[in-house]
């Protein structure tokens, strides 16, 4: 069967759908995209899995990954998140994935921790819906996780690397491994996604093109 690759915009769009018209909620997407990563880096060779960080933003990716944090700490795995941004700015998703996160006692800090530390570092920070360069304090995080020794597995998409065309939006995560949702997208299968994307795995967590549901219906 064939791959198929979308774009940003085809990605917001079946999200939409699934939730406005399907209604399947934000929180069961954002669950079963979590248990996809989670599942991956535990039974994946490339993590070491003595220590690990979840960098999240405050969208709906770092709530992916406030997620992940909170499933590996289920498995035994020694967690910390490392939020970027004020939580109560985040997004409603990723506010409750905090939450939730918080009754687990899983350690959240806000300030750069010691990244030799970790073992293993999870790369939540941006999705497919970046729309500018990575600059400031996201391009230093980046860099940071860069120098760091720890593999690095990506959710969606690694942070910095454009969607639609896998160019480099000002400095990029360097990703082991990316667990992206439901579809590939363009800019995975570019040299650039090839080189920071790692190894790819596509994750179906229930979202669907409503062109391809309504083939399935006739």
């Amino acid at each position: 069967m064939a791959t198929t690759y979308i774009t940003a915009a085809q990605s917001q769009a079946f999200d939409a759908y699934t939730m406005n018209q399907i209604g399947v909620s934000s929180m069961v997407l954002m669950e079963r995209a979590a248990l996809a990563v989670a599942h991956q880096i535990v039974n994946s060779t490339s993590f070491d899995l003595k220590s690990v960080l979840v960098v999240a933003g405050t969208g709906n990716n770092g709530g992916d990954g406030v997620a992940v944090a909170r499933l590996l700490h289920l498995n035994h795995i020694p967690v910390t998140i490392w939020l970027l941004g004020n939580r109560d700015h985040a997004s409603e998703q990723t506010q409750q994935q905090l939450v939730i996160a918080d009754h687990y006692n899983i350690p959240v800090v806000t300030d750069q921790p010691d990244m030799a530390n970790y073992t293993t570092v999870v790369d939540a920070i941006f999705g497919v819906g970046l729309s500018r360069d990575v600059t400031g304090k996201f391009a230093d995080v980046v860099d940071a996780i860069n120098a760091a020794k720890a593999n690095v597995m990506a959710v969606d998409m690694p942070t910095g690397l454009g969607t639609d065309n896998g160019q480099v939006m000002g400095t990029v995560i360097e990703a082991t491994e990316t667990v992206t949702m439901s579809y590939n997208k363009l800019g995975l299968a570019t040299d650039n996604g090839r080189r920071f994307g790692g190894i790819v795995t596509v994750a179906d967590i229930g979202i669907y093109d409503p062109a391809t549901l309504t083939e399935r219906k006739s």
